[in-house]
């Protein structure tokens, strides 16, 4: 059988993020994110869970550290939350900044890469207007600024935002995520307040220390219509790729938003928030690009009489994300689903790894690193040994693994893999019921190696593949 080797000096690691996991939500100073409001709101997450404790990585950092170490993990990719380190009237947090410290030493200990992501989501409540002020694109940069003067003598990697799309149209036109807004225009200006904190925050960085590597990391929904010989698919496919993907690519790669997308938005687009200069300070050159990927949609335009459901979430009205498309019927192509109700694409990891290389990172010189990558399945069975048998999830990690190795095989800058994720978590509005990990953790909080764990060992430490 034929082995498929990854390139010399690829990283493998995994990726968390610090309110998913770290609990701990009043211990050492921390105040209130804006999830944590949304934990509060009733029918919000599912069975009324809350991420007060999560899985308590603040007290236990030690133990998942040392979990990494045996995997062979050399990359750890975790986020920091902002309301524990920066307290409400601006000052810093010192017992928070101390358990970053304290985290980023014990990675290095272990020979592992700390990768900090400033921003995955857990919005400071304290701040006025959320990301719907534009001073708080400027608050960002602060806190950038403060966390490279804490951290910037070992942390070599920065991202500045996690997935901002989600920030943007789940919390602020779909209702599904914090801070549960339902309307298009804030979305918009939540999204542009977003990039230009990114590139507020580059700028900080790269004064602080031009040799640090930065570069902001996306979660890509590749879509294709039903009909491809249907114009109202094909439009429809082309407007959900347009605020999906290309609103975030393009300003980062060329300085400007898509003219469609402008276009199709009419007056909602983003000129009614752009100043002078915004647009040069989010195209800032990155020094690499995070691809979060799980899965594919295929769309069609509604038949007669029909219209697009507004499902109805433990009492929640949510609307649609696609501010621009939303009567798209999403279509199901009977291939298998995760525990998230996510079609299993592989392949569409490979299209969008090398539409990326030739449409946006590729002319740009821009390496890639997948960031996050994987699925979420029941994960009920234990085995004797007292490994769970994740045998679903490890099918779904080597598929995409080998898209990936094809994806670099022809010609793709890709130099890194981190899956999604190191331990079970609180996965937001599905609260503790859906279940990421290749580390199980049960309601006592213990740490069990699942056999997806040892499976990515053994990749790990070949950094190779069997197709």
């Amino acid at each position: 059988m034929t082995m498929i080797a990854f390139p010399a000096g690829f990283r493998w690691g995994t990726a968390t993020s610090a309110y998913q996991i770290e609990g701990a939500a009043r211990t050492g100073g921390r105040t209130p994110s804006i999830w944590d409001d949304f934990c509060a709101v009733p029918g919000a997450i599912a069975g009324g869970e809350d991420a007060d404790v999560a899985v308590d990585h603040y007290h236990r950092y030690g133990e998942d550290v040392a979990w990494m170490a045996r995997l062979g993990l050399d990359t750890y990719r975790f986020s920091v939350s902002w309301s524990r380190v920066l307290r409400p009237d601006g000052t810093p947090n010192p017992a928070g900044l101390d358990f970053y410290s304290r985290l980023v030493d014990a990675l290095l200990e272990a020979g592992i890469d700390p990768w900090l992501t400033l921003y995955h989501w857990d919005l400071p409540s304290h701040l006025p207007g959320g990301w719907l002020s534009r001073d708080t694109a400027f608050r960002f940069a602060e806190f950038a600024t403060l966390m490279h003067g804490v951290l910037g003598d070992r942390v070599r990697i920065w991202t500045t935002l996690n997935e901002p799309w989600c920030s943007a149209f789940l919390g602020y036109a779909s209702g599904e995520h914090a801070p549960g807004h339902t309307d298009p225009g804030e979305a918009i200006t939540a999204a542009h307040h977003l990039l230009l904190g990114h590139g507020l925050a580059v700028a900080a960085l790269r004064a602080a220390d031009p040799q640090a590597q930065v570069g902001i990391t996306l979660n890509f929904g590749p879509v294709e219509p039903a009909d491809p010989e249907a114009a109202a698919d094909v439009d429809l496919a082309r407007r959900i790729d347009g605020t999906a993907n290309r609103y975030f690519l393009d300003p980062l790669f060329t300085g400007a938003y898509p003219a469609d997308v402008v276009a199709d938005l009419g007056p909602l687009g983003p000129d009614r928030v752009i100043q002078d200069g915004d647009l040069a300070a989010i195209s800032a050159p990155l020094d690499l690009l995070g691809v979060n990927y799980y899965t594919t949609s295929m769309v069609r335009a509604p038949r007669p009489g029909e219209h697009a459901d507004q499902p109805l979430v433990r009492g929640r009205v949510l609307a649609s994300p696609h501010v621009t498309a939303p009567e798209a019927v999403t279509v199901s192509r009977a291939i298998p689903v995760t525990a998230m109700g996510w079609e299993v694409d592989p392949e569409g990891l490979y299209r969008l790894l090398t539409r990326l290389q030739r449409e946006y990172t590729g002319p740009a010189g821009v390496p890639l690193f997948i960031t996050e990558n994987g699925a979420a399945y029941d994960d009920n069975l234990v085995l004797p040994d007292g490994t769970v048998d994740d045998s679903d999830r490890i099918a779904y990690l080597d598929a995409h693994l080998q898209a990936a190795s094809r994806a670099v095989a022809d010609g793709v800058d890709l130099r890194g893999y981190l899956a999604w994720s190191l331990v079970d978590n609180f996965e937001w509005a599905h609260g503790f019921g859906r279940r990421f990990g290749i580390l199980g953790v049960d309601t006592d909080l213990r740490r069990t190696p699942k056999s997806s764990a040892h499976w990515y060992k053994e990749v790990v430490r070949s950094s190779r593949i069997e197709p």
